[in-house]
């Protein structure tokens, strides 16, 4: 992401944050607890989001420089967050494994190079008795006009916003990666055109093997 692109992309969320993200996210975080990851924290939208516990131990994940550079900025403004800064990218992330209790992704998976890598990562880091928390923009429902737009629109769209695809079948993914999706929501985003709308956000347990 260029350094333009990552100083306007607050103004260009702002609706859809106050819209419905924040309180999506919000409600995902409500119980997260001991050592949280958060892959693609970007500018840190998630910042004000988390429950204030002592035992909780955050780790923001961000590998573009430019949105890292906004993100440091915001946590130094909180002094009351205490946060650790990575600049892994999803699908080599800087962790033992077995390491984080839970670990949360938010309009990330549309835009990495490779999500099943990205997943088993995710798997790598996570406890066995952690929980994947996940919020993704996806596919439109197959044969609907949405779906068909986003098809038709991907290939100019991937190029435009930093890889990001408008055809990912993320909660597939999700399970073809070992998870079991334990709650799931599907809700329009608001504030938003038409072939972004679609959304996932739930929790997901690695599978008993």
């Amino acid at each position: 992401m260029s350094f333009f692109s990552a100083l306007f992309y607050d103004k260009v969320m702002q609706y859809t944050e106050q819209a419905c993200l924040i309180e999506w996210r919000r409600a995902l975080l409500e119980n997260v607890d001991g050592n949280v990851l958060e892959i693609g924290a970007g500018t840190g939208a998630s910042l004000g989001l988390y429950p204030s516990k002592p035992s909780l131990t955050l780790y923001l994940a961000e590998p573009d420089q430019h949105m890292r550079m906004q993100l440091q900025q915001k946590l130094q403004s909180q002094s009351e967050m205490k946060a650790t800064v990575l600049s892994c990218s999803t699908e080599s992330i800087e962790a033992d494994d077995d390491f984080f209790d839970y670990v949360f992704v938010s309009l990330v998976c549309c835009s990495v190079k490779d999500v099943a890598a990205s997943l088993q990562e995710i798997k790598r880091v996570l406890k066995p008795t952690g929980r994947f928390i996940f919020l993704e923009h996806v596919a439109a429902e197959p044969g609907s006009q949405c779906y068909h737009w986003q098809q038709r629109l991907n290939f100019i769209w991937r190029r435009v916003a930093d890889n990001c695809h408008l055809n990912r079948a993320t909660e597939q993914s999700i399970t073809d990666a070992g998870f079991v999706i334990e709650e799931i929501q599907y809700e329009k985003m608001q504030k938003m055109i038409a072939v972004v709308q679609p959304t996932i956000r739930g929790i997901a347990r690695i599978a008993c093997e």
